[in-house]
């Protein structure tokens, strides 16, 4: 039997980063792995009437405070991006594209990405900026720049998106505090 833990998420959402940075430790301390699985929020939220929680009412500005703290009683390194939220799809199709060839230069590139938007302020958005992370990490930039342009690695996204949301096991309020 699997006992992965299955880990949703996306590039552009606060407490997706602060989880990356400690989900596979705490998943080792129980003997469990974790499959992770960039997805797009933004598809979710229209498929369930939801808003980012930056723009729900009341909840909006102090969602701000929120990611602040949380990242310092998790004692990560974080600034809020002055550009959010962003797209986040040519970072999730680079992710799958790269962990066809290399997990852990997957998950390296995710981290980077993270890191990048969430302490860095770089514009993830931006095909150039995450062609340049991946390439950092190893990947043949022109080839990955070809792969993101075709279709399969858009189809795959995709898939990954509608699977996780049917099967509910997308969930958009986690609380960094209660892992």
């Amino acid at each position: 039997m699997d006992n992965a833990l299955e880990f949703y998420f996306d590039f552009s959402s606060p407490y997706g980063y602060l989880a990356s940075e400690k989900i596979d430790l705490l998943a080792q301390k129980f003997g469990r792995k974790v499959k992770w699985r960039p997805i797009l929020l933004g598809i979710v939220f229209r498929e369930t009437g939801a808003v980012p929680l930056t723009q729900a009412p009341l909840k909006g500005e102090y969602s701000l405070h929120d990611f602040a703290r949380s990242a310092r009683y998790l004692g990560v390194p974080y600034a809020h991006p002055r550009r959010f939220p962003v797209a986040t799809q040519h970072a999730a199709r680079t992710y799958y594209w790269l962990h066809d060839q290399d997990c852990a230069r997957a998950r390296a590139f995710a981290h980077a990405a993270y890191r990048a938007f969430f302490v860095d302020g770089q514009d993830i958005s931006d095909l150039t900026v995450v062609l340049d992370l991946a390439s950092r990490q190893g990947a043949d930039y022109d080839a990955l720049s070809e792969a993101l342009a075709g279709p399969s690695v858009k189809a795959r996204l995709k898939g990954r998106v509608r699977s996780g949301h049917r099967h509910r096991r997308i969930r958009l309020a986690v609380h960094p505090r209660r892992w």
